[in-house]
């Protein structure tokens, strides 16, 4: 296994390496490294050591990483830029790199194209430094999970060694974000490592996919299980002149019906890749057929834990050599192979957004108009929460006087200063009383019936 991102890392790009592209200009590496070189240099001269990075164009987050990373500074990546999301981590950063003002009173480097390319030598560096992603723990605050360039540089080196044969001299474009752990490996850091172009863009429409598609002979598309699933009827489920070479999907696991409508339109079903951000990828498959086993990568290695089912592993994208208890059940199918039999706690996925419960039902619980709250998974029509809210006298007369719409709309603006819309309740009921049983345990199966008629 080479040591493909540390390689690139310790070097830089060539001055001809073709590093990112939309539909209007390219950036190459000397104007790169031009870039980096900027901010390195502002990072150099500031005693801040925590710098919160967070930019759309992926092309400038690439500079803001790679210096940050190179001046040996800890890289926090939040989920999203909401409000709430950034004050409840504020003190876990001193400094901000981005190309828009963010969190007033902290050191801010301005991300920027304008500047004039020089013969700027790529910056040497001694010891790198860390990133820092949040994702949803299970006890409602964010969790904090910390990487290496070992660990990082292990993960994309063995994605180059697995998927490097389906990618002949393909470029990227990618429908998800650079801030999480998959949009940040399969769209910037094993792309810049392994000389394959990005688009500087995320690709939001069919149309522009297919725009992209026609240019390239040969693409890899990064997208997920829900855009993937909508993507066949806006291609009016019809194979399509120009395809992809490659599609991946993560965030969850893809339906079988959507993997072969992918296939219909471009010749092949995704490889689906399951992991998280704890874990970087575990596992692969390409559904070929109903219940497909995953495929776990080389040199992870797993069991299944007799107790609960619940998947445990080693893997060198971790910080050590012990067992980690997931909290996925699992079902070993074959040495190496295996099912998923859904989580065992309330960490869900919602629209390929980890969203965990407790956090969302915690928030909801800080506004006076709220007693209690509780959410549920529902699976019809499609994977949604519902809310179920138990109100205060005072959101009675609030309900009584505006009516449940404008209540709703109320509290998903509460639920805005932390939490993606895409990830907000769709259905919202208000009982009287919060079914509970005798000990004071909420009941499931009657919170579910709350939403069987509308």
């Amino acid at each position: 296994m080479t040591e493909l991102l540390k390689s690139w890392l310790s070097k830089g790009p060539s001055s001809q390496q073709l590093i990112s592209f939309n539909h209007h200009d390219i950036v190459t590496g000397a104007a790169f490294t031009s870039q980096v070189v900027n901010v390195h240099q502002q990072l150099l001269l500031s005693p801040s050591k925590r710098w919160l990075l967070a930019c759309e164009s992926s092309d400038l987050f690439a500079v803001g990483l790679c210096a940050a990373l190179l001046a040996g500074k800890e890289v926090i990546l939040p989920s999203n830029t909401q409000a709430g999301t950034l004050s409840e981590i504020t003190h876990e950063f001193d400094g901000v790199i981005s190309d828009v003002p963010l969190c007033e009173g902290k050191s801010f480097i301005m991300l920027k194209r304008d500047l004039h390319e020089n013969n700027n030598l790529w910056p040497e560096c001694d010891s790198y430094g860390e990133l820092v992603l949040f994702t949803s723990g299970s006890s409602g605050h964010p969790k904090a999970v910390c990487k290496t360039v070992e660990q990082l540089d292990a993960e994309v080196s063995i994605l180059e060694n697995t998927f490097a044969k389906h990618l002949p001299q393909c470029s990227v474009i990618s429908t998800v974000s650079h801030q999480h752990i998959y949009g940040l490996l399969f769209k910037i850091l094993w792309p810049l490592a392994a000389s394959r172009p990005f688009l500087s863009d995320i690709v939001e429409y069919p149309e522009t996919l297919t725009y992209y598609t026609s240019l390239f002979p040969n693409l890899c598309l990064i997208s997920s299980p829900a855009q993937l699933s909508r993507l066949p009827e806006s291609l009016d489920n019809e194979r399509q002149l120009r395809s992809p070479s490659l599609v991946f999907s993560s965030g969850g696991p893809l339906n079988f019906e959507a993997a072969q409508g992918i296939k219909q339109c471009y010749g092949h079903q995704p490889i689906e890749v399951f992991g998280s951000t704890e874990t970087g990828g575990i596992a692969y498959r390409r559904q070929t057929q109903r219940e497909q086993p995953w495929r776990v990568f080389d040199s992870i290695k797993i069991r299944r834990d007799e107790k609960d089912g619940a998947l445990q592993l080693k893997s060198p994208y971790l910080e050590d050599d012990n067992w980690l208890r997931c909290e996925d059940k699992i079902e070993i199918t074959n040495p190496g192979e295996f099912q998923l039999q859904g989580r065992l706690d309330r960490v869900v996925k919602i629209e390929e957004k980890r969203l965990s419960l407790v956090q969302m039902e915690a928030l909801l619980e800080t506004h006076p108009l709220i007693n209690q709250a509780a959410l549920v998974v529902l699976e019809q029509p499609r994977t949604q929460l519902g809310a179920v809210i138990e109100l205060s006298a005072q959101g009675r007369e609030r309900l009584d006087a505006e009516g449940k719409l404008g209540l709703n709309n109320l509290l998903k603006a509460h639920l805005l200063t932390q939490f993606e819309r895409v990830t907000l309740p769709r259905r919202w009921r208000y009982p009287e009383a919060m079914p509970v049983n005798p000990q004071g345990k909420r009941l499931a199966k009657q919170l579910a019936e709350l939403f069987d008629h509308d």
